[in-house]
């Protein structure tokens, strides 16, 4: 599966962004998929997955103020994003690998498929 990231934008403090994670090739709907982050100098770093039997997963710094969703009639997986501050200011990757367990999903070395990135930066 090739997968699509696109949406990101420089914005100020307080707004908002929806990222969308287009994939082709494959049925998306076979696909766990989860968003990372990577900000200048620090490692990848989990933001959100949905799983195709279980409730999503959220990095506690994005709790409450992102929400991810997928529409597997468009193979698309979306990222809304709330309240964005300046630390949400990274390099933002989809992933999907479609045979992870929900306990390997924090870790990026654990999935096959990835988007090429979109930046988002929120200025203060």
């Amino acid at each position: 599966v090739q997968l699509q990231a696109s949406g990101g934008g420089l914005v100020q403090t307080g707004a908002s962004l929806r990222l969308s994670c287009a994939a082709s090739g494959r049925p998306f709907s076979n696909y766990n998929v989860a968003w990372f982050r990577q900000a200048p100098g620090k490692e990848r770093e989990f933001v959100a997955a949905i799983w195709r039997r279980s409730a999503p997963r959220y990095a506690d710094s994005v709790k409450g103020r992102f929400a991810i969703s997928r529409d597997n009639a468009k193979d698309t997986v979306y990222l809304q994003m709330s309240s964005l501050k300046p630390d949400d200011t990274a390099v933002y990757y989809c992933a999907a690998d479609p045979s992870l367990i929900l306990s390997s999903i924090y870790d990026p070395r654990q999935y096959d498929y990835w988007g090429q990135g979109t930046m988002v930066t929120v200025s203060s």
